[in-house]
């Protein structure tokens, strides 16, 4: 009785065994989903920042130019000129937030740290 008492265990440990080794395998898949998910979001927030910045910094220079000539008078130049540094503010928006360009100029940087130091 005894001996089949211990062969009814081991099977029950071999089948626990094996359940517990397919749950691992399934929340491990479960936990790399849920990572390439949270990336995916990642990259879709940040898809919307970049192109928000960029559209309102052309929408902002269009409106620009539009006062400009409203006020002035100068015709469509004021606008199409507004226009275009709008449109070259926002590359320059995307490229700094994409980190292809510095995000500002050295002695900017060099007043920013002297700034600091009086604020302590």
């Amino acid at each position: 009785m005894t001996d089949k008492q211990e062969e009814g265990l081991d099977e029950r440990r071999r089948r626990l065994a094996a359940e517990l080794a397919q749950r691992g395998v399934a929340d491990k898949t479960e936990e790399r989903d849920e990572k390439r998910a949270e990336e995916t979001r990642k990259g879709y927030g940040m898809a919307m920042k970049i192109s928000s910045e960029f559209i309102s910094a052309v929408i902002v220079g269009a409106i620009l130019g539009y006062l400009f000539d409203h006020f002035v008078g100068t015709g469509p130049w004021g606008m199409i000129v507004m226009l275009l540094l709008g449109f070259c503010a926002g590359v320059l928006n995307v490229m700094r937030t994409v980190g292809m360009v510095a995000s500002a100029h050295p002695a900017d940087r060099k007043m920013d740290l002297t700034n600091k130091g009086e604020d302590r």
